[in-house]
């Protein structure tokens, strides 16, 4: 059972990444499903939720610019990233259910 993420990379400020993060061996379907994030300093820290029936909430640092989805098809997890600013640069986690981490991608937001 592993989750790899994607999409990180260098981009400027007021830019759009979208960041993937495939589940492999189990589903993103009807379970609760997460991105956090992780700054150089500072604690981990919750960024996106989508519940098992589709529901989606937000930090409120991010509400308005960022959106969680997933494809059942793809059994994949998205988080799209717009408006993007320095402080958002961190090191991206998904997760799955309780305890299922991926390995993290680096988002880096240049002023």
């Amino acid at each position: 059972v592993q989750l790899q993420a994607s999409g990180g990379g260098l981009v400027q400020a007021g830019g759009s990444l979208r960041l993937s993060c495939a589940a492999s061996g189990s589903t993103v379907s009807f379970v609760d499903m997460a991105w956090y994030r992780q700054a150089p300093g500072n604690e981990r820290e919750l960024v996106a939720t989508i519940n098992s029936g589709g529901f989606t909430k937000y930090a409120d640092s991010v509400k308005g610019r960022f959106t969680i989805s997933r494809d059942n098809a793809k059994n994949t997890l998205y988080l799209q990233m717009d408006s993007l600013k320095p402080e958002d640069t961190a090191v991206y986690y998904c997760k799955r259910g309780y305890s299922l981490w991926g390995q993290g991608t680096l988002v880096t937001v240049s002023s």
